[in-house]
């Protein structure tokens, strides 16, 4: 995807075991449901890197202490952390990151995408883009980042490559 890679040996981490959630017997079925921190890692957990052919979860880009989730007020923070200080993809990977919420969640909740505070070097400017409506309907308009953010988030067939 990309010719030059930023970071051609990034660390690979084991990928956590995912916990079966359990549902309450009697549930009302128009009852809006609560959302939780695992819940919100289970949609992210699988996004891949847009340079490499690992999740973002394997190279720890996102781990499920980096979300916060208010359901009472509908508010979800993820905090990610880029795999190099310099990366050029940290705002598609954010922008990836806002889109499998925005496509997952009820549009009732608040989504702010944030990059780990002293992880990058342009932190407050990627910030920026990633929390700016305008923006990021303008990027959702460009028919090439689309490709690319809706290849981050196809489901892997299982291979790596």
């Amino acid at each position: 995807m990309v010719s030059e890679l930023i970071n051609a040996n990034p660390v690979v981490y084991e990928k956590k075991e995912r916990r079966v959630r359990s549902t309450p017997s009697c549930v009302d079925e128009y009852a809006a449901e609560p959302i939780d921190q695992l819940e919100i890692f289970d949609h992210l957990r699988d996004i891949k890197d847009p340079e490499h052919p690992y999740s973002l979860e394997e190279l720890k880009v996102i781990t499920e202490d980096a979300i916060e989730v208010d359901d009472s007020n509908s508010y979800v923070r993820v905090t990610f952390t880029p795999t190099v200080e310099h990366c050029s993809m940290a705002t598609i990977i954010g922008l990836c990151l806002r889109v499998k919420l925005m496509r997952s969640l009820p549009s009732r909740y608040k989504v702010d995408i944030r990059i780990a505070p002293g992880s990058h070097a342009t932190e407050a400017a990627v910030n920026k883009q990633l929390n700016d409506k305008e923006r990021v309907a303008a990027a959702l308009e460009n028919p090439n980042l689309v490709d690319m953010v809706d290849e981050c988030l196809a489901p892997s067939n299982g291979f790596a490559g």
